[in-house]
């Protein structure tokens, strides 16, 4: 099986990130990578891990004579990008901005995109045409929290969680200098971040009928490292230790990405690779669950990748066998 794919905004963070994973995916064919800025450019020009891995340039036209559409565009982009495509019918389209995740904005011109989170949507994107990836905080949350949704015990939800550099895209602003970063945190965005409504979204349907919703309260923090977001959410919770354990072992079984695990977790065990590794505390009547990602990979990505090979029929893990960067 080959997967003819078109890149729309290949030069940020993630486009390059999954370029990468598309040059190394068995059934990918990377035919264009369109970027205006740098059309004509060799890849390696602008993603320079790239270096001897292609000799591809950057393309000026788009071809959508394709399988597959990635859309690697700014929130608010995207919507505008496909007004302006005369897009096939055929052509499959994976969003990797907001413009489409929530329930009241998936419908676009008789496409109906359909949130791309396996873990909760997965028979869903096995038939989808249209994916809306998840943001990354989304991803890390949803994941840490969707078991507790499930069963009917999630209430209100306090998180934190810290981010590396890159979640803020390739664009320089004053907190993504090294100057700044380095020796540095910052909580930004408290209460009001973008991703909040996806949560609150995707919580709410898998929560039973006769439960009351839950409210997430959530604050992100910048951090002093490149890649990776680490976040604790604090619920009340009269589960045993080993009923919660139970509980997600059953939700993720069969999943190839999210794992869970009793001991203590750490960034550097899912930084460059498609992986959610979960781990919960218990003290009183309050859990603490700690949800670690790659904000480039299954926060962006390797996702959007996962979600290609749901679509089109592959090996969810095709292309995506992926070790950590352990030392």
């Amino acid at each position: 099986m080959r997967v003819n794919i078109t890149i729309a905004g290949g030069a940020g963070y993630t486009g390059g990130e999954l370029i990468r994973l598309l040059l190394n995916h068995p059934h990918a064919q990377l035919t264009c990578v369109h970027s205006k800025s740098n059309a004509g450019k060799p890849l390696a020009s602008v993603h320079h891990d790239l270096l001897g891995e292609t000799d591809k340039l950057f393309d000026s036209e788009l071809n959508l004579d394709v399988d597959v559409l990635f859309m690697c565009l700014g929130h608010g982009v995207s919507k505008k990008f496909l007004q302006e495509q005369n897009l096939p019918a055929h052509v499959k389209v994976i969003d990797l901005s907001n413009d489409f995740r929530l329930a009241a904005h998936a419908g676009f011109e008789g496409r109906q995109f359909v949130y791309g989170l396996p873990e909760l949507n997965r028979e869903r994107l096995q038939s989808a045409t249209s994916i809306a990836n998840p943001g990354c905080f989304a991803t890390a949350i949803q994941l840490g929290l969707l078991p507790l949704a499930k069963a009917g015990v999630l209430h209100d939800v306090y998180t934190t969680g810290i981010t590396g550099s890159t979640g803020a895209g390739q664009g320089l602003s004053t907190t993504s200098h090294f100057s700044w970063r380095a020796n540095n945190i910052q909580a930004y965005k408290t209460l009001t971040h973008q991703h909040l409504g996806e949560i609150t979204e995707s919580l709410h349907a898998v929560t039973p009928v006769n439960c009351s919703p839950s409210s997430v309260n959530f604050v992100p923090w910048r951090g002093d490292f490149t890649r990776g977001i680490f976040v604790s959410s604090t619920v009340r919770c009269t589960h045993t230790l080993d009923e919660l354990y139970s509980l997600y072992d059953a939700y993720y079984a069969g999943h190839p990405f999210t794992h869970v695990t009793r001991d203590a977790l750490f960034l550097k065990q899912v930084v460059n690779t498609n992986k959610c590794i979960i781990q919960i505390e218990k003290h009183g009547d309050h859990a603490v669950v700690h949800s670690v990602i790659d904000n480039l990979l299954k926060g962006a990505s390797g996702q959007a990748v996962q979600n290609m090979n749901l679509m089109c029929g592959m090996e969810e893990s095709a292309g995506l066998k992926l070790k950590a960067n352990y030392f």
